[in-house]
C-alpha cells in the first residue's frame, strides 16, 4: 500500500516543481521575470481570455440545442445524430485546423471557386489562421462534451417533467424555457468548463495560427528564449486558470445529483418526446446536423481530398516506409502508455477498496488531476526538477533519464492520464458488491487472490475500456510528446504538426486521418454504451 500511495505521489511531483519555481528564482531573476510578465503577460492573458469566452459560449450554445433536441424532441433522423453528433470527439483540434486552413485559405478550393464564379479578385475570406478562426475550430471539436453531460441530465428527468408541463398549460417554448434550461444548467456548465481545460491546453491550433496564448508562450519561453524559469511561472498561471475550472466543473458536478435523481418508473415510461413535423423538424435536423457536418465530415474530405491530389499528381513526397515508422512508434509508445495507466489504475482501485485509508485517498485525489493539466505544465514540471537535481547531483543523471527518453515519455503520459484510467476502473468496481469481497475472506482467499481470481474477471471490460481511452489520448496528444519525445521517434502527431507548419498539408493528411481513425474507436464505445444504457 506504500508503494501505491509513492507511486500515486510520484504523479503529482511536475505540478510541484512548477510552483516550486516561484521560490527557487532569486531577486536578479525576479526583476527580469517581472519586466517580461508586464510586457507579455497582458497579450497572453487577453489572447487566451478573448478564445475561452468565446469558446464557452459556443460550446455551450452547441452542446446544449444539440443535447435538448435529440433528449426532448423526437423527429426523423433522432437516432442517427444521438451518436453521429459524438464523432468530433475523434478529431484533434489541430487535425481540424490543417484542414480548414487549406480549404479556407486564399489558394484553397473555395476561394478559388468563388473567384472563378464571380471574376472578383484578392481574398474573399478573412484570414483562417486567426483568433476568429480558432474558435471555431474548438466549437467543433469541443461541444461534445456538453452535449454529453446535458444529454444525459436532461434525458433523466426532462421528458417527463416537460410532459407535466405540457399538461398544466405550458406551451413549447416556455416549457425549455422554464424547464428545461434550468435542469440543463448544471450539466451544460460542468460541460464547458471542460472544453475550456481542452482549450487553455491545446498548443497545435494556438502554434499552428500564431496565437499569443498562454501554451505558446510557456513553449516560446522555454524552447526559444531558453528561460526555464519564466516558462515555470507562466506555467503556474496557466496551472491556477485550470485549477479554477477544474473547482467549478466539480461544483457543477455535484449539483447534477439534482437534476438525475430518477421519479418512478411508470411516469417515465409514459413520458414521450415531443414530435415534431414540417418546418420544426427541418430545424431540428439542421442543429443537429450541422455540427456533425462542420465539425467531422467537412475535415474528413478535406483531409481525403488532399491525399487524392497528391497522389493523383505523383507529388505525395511521404515515404511510405517512415510513416510505417512513425505509426509503429504512435503505436508503441499508445500501447505501452495504455497498459501501465490501466495497471496503476488497477492496483489503485483495489488498494482504495481493500483499506481505504485517508492518505491514499488524498494520493488518489492528487493523481486524477493530471488529467486536468495542460501538457505543457506537465513538460515544464517534468524537466524543471529534473535540471535543479542535476546542478545538485551531477552524478544522478536525472537530466537524461526525462529528456529525450521513453521513461520521461512514459512519466508524462501518466500524469496525464493515469485519471482517465482510474475513472473506468472506478466505474467497474462500483458494480461489484462488497458481498463478494467479504465471501472470498470467508473462503480463506488472499489480497492477491482476491485481486485475480474474484476481481479482475469481473473488471475485465472496464480495465479494456481504460487501456483503449488511454491509447487514443497518448496517440492524440502533442505537447508533451512534442518536446519529451526520444531522439528519432516522432509519432504520427508530431509528425502531422511538423509537415503543416511546413505547409505541406496534403503530406500531412495520412498521419492526421490516421489519428482521426484511431480516434473513433472510443467514440464508437461510447455511442453503443448510450444504447444500452
Amino acid at each position: 500500500m506504500r508503494l501505491i500511495t509513492v507511486l500515486t505521489l510520484l504523479l503529482a511531483l511536475p505540478v510541484l516543481g512548477v510552483l516550486g519555481s516561484w521560490g527557487l528564482a532569486g531577486a536578479g531573476s525576479r526583476d527580469i521575470l517581472w519586466q517580461q510578465f508586464v510586457t507579455v503577460l497582458p497579450g497572453y492573458a487577453w489572447t487566451s481570455l478573448l478564445l475561452s469566452g468565446w469558446v464557452a459560449l459556443g460550446v455551450a450554445l452547441v452542446g446544449g440545442a444539440t443535447a435538448a433536441a435529440v433528449s426532448l424532441f423526437d423527429f426523423p433522423g433522432r437516432r442517427f445524430f444521438s451518436w453521429a453528433l459524438l464523432l468530433p470527439l475523434a478529431m484533434p483540434a489541430y487535425v481540424m485546423a490543417y484542414a480548414y486552413t487549406d480549404f479556407l485559405q486564399f489558394s484553397g478550393p473555395l476561394q478559388t471557386a468563388l473567384r472563378a464564379l464571380t471574376g472578383a479578385e484578392g481574398a474573399l475570406l478573412p484570414d483562417v489562421r486567426s483568433l476568429g478562426g480558432a474558435v471555431p475550430m474548438f466549437i467543433f471539436c469541443l461541444y461534445p462534451y456538453a452535449y454529453l453531460l446535458t444529454r444525459a441530465a436532461l434525458s433523466e428527468r426532462g421528458v417527463h417533467l416537460m410532459e407535466a408541463a405540457r399538461l398544466l398549460g405550458a406551451g413549447t417554448a416556455r416549457r425549455v424555457r422554464r424547464v428545461a434550461l434550468p435542469l440543463a444548467r448544471p450539466a451544460l456548465a460542468a460541460g464547458v468548463a471542460l472544453a475550456l481545460m481542452e482549450t487553455l491546453a491545446d498548443y497545435g491550433v494556438g502554434s499552428y495560427f500564431g496565437l499569443t496564448t498562454f501554451t505558446t508562450g510557456i513553449y516560446k519561453a522555454w524552447l526559444s528564449m531558453d528561460d526555464r524559469i519564466a516558462a515555470a511561472q507562466l506555467a503556474t498561471v496557466l496551472l491556477v486558470l485550470v485549477a479554477v475550472l477544474l473547482w467549478f466543473e466539480h461544483r457543477a458536478q455535484r449539483r447534477l445529483r439534482f437534476a438525475s435523481a430518477r421519479t418512478g418508473s411508470t411516469s417515465s415510461q409514459e413520458a414521450r418526446p415531443v414530435r415534431l413535423s414540417g418546418r420544426q423538424a427541418v430545424l431540428a435536423w439542421g442543429v443537429c446536423g450541422l455540427p456533425v457536418l462542420l465539425g467531422f465530415v467537412v475535415p474528413v474530405l478535406v483531409l481525403l481530398g488532399l491525399m487524392w491530389g497528391e497522389a493523383r499528381h505523383g507529388e505525395f513526397g511521404l515515404p511510405w516506409a517512415r510513416f510505417v515508422v512513425w505509426a509503429w512508434s504512435s503505436f508503441k509508445l499508445a500501447g505501452l502508455a495504455a497498459l501501465l495507466a490501466a495497471a496503476l489504475a488497477l492496483a489503485l482501485a483495489f488498494a482504495l477498496r481493500v483499506r481505504p485509508r485517508p492518505g491514499l485517498r488524498l494520493a488518489a485525489r492528487v493523481a486524477s488531476l493530471g488529467y486536468a493539466v495542460p501538457g505543457a505544465v506537465i513538460s515544464v514540471g517534468i524537466l524543471l526538477p529534473a535540471g535543479w537535481l542535476q546542478a545538485l547531483w551531477p552524478q544522478s543523471g536525472a537530466a537524461a533519464l526525462v529528456t529525450g527518453t521513453v521513461f520521461g515519455l512514459m512519466y508524462a503520459y501518466l500524469v496525464r492520464f493515469s485519471a482517465v484510467a482510474l475513472q473506468s476502473v472506478e466505474a467497474g468496481y462500483a458494480r461489484i458488491p462488497p458481498s463478494l469481497d467479504e465471501s472470498a475472506r470467508m473462503l480463506g482467499s488472499s489480497r492477491w487472490r482476491l485481486l485475480l481470481g474474484v476481481h479482475l474477471p469481473l473488471l475485465r471490460r472496464s480495465a479494456l475500456a481504460a487501456g483503449l481511452l488511454v491509447f487514443v489520448d497518448v496517440m492524440k496528444e502533442l505537447p508533451a510528446t512534442y518536446v519529451l519525445r526520444p531522439f528519432n521517434s516522432d509519432t504520427l502527431a508530431v509528425v502531422a504538426y511538423q509537415l503543416a507548419k511546413d505547409e505541406r498539408l496534403g503530406e500531412a493528411a495520412l498521419p492526421s486521418l490516421a489519428i482521426v481513425l484511431v480516434g473513433l474507436l472510443p467514440v464508437l464505445l461510447l455511442s453503443r454504451a448510450m444504447r444500452e444504457r
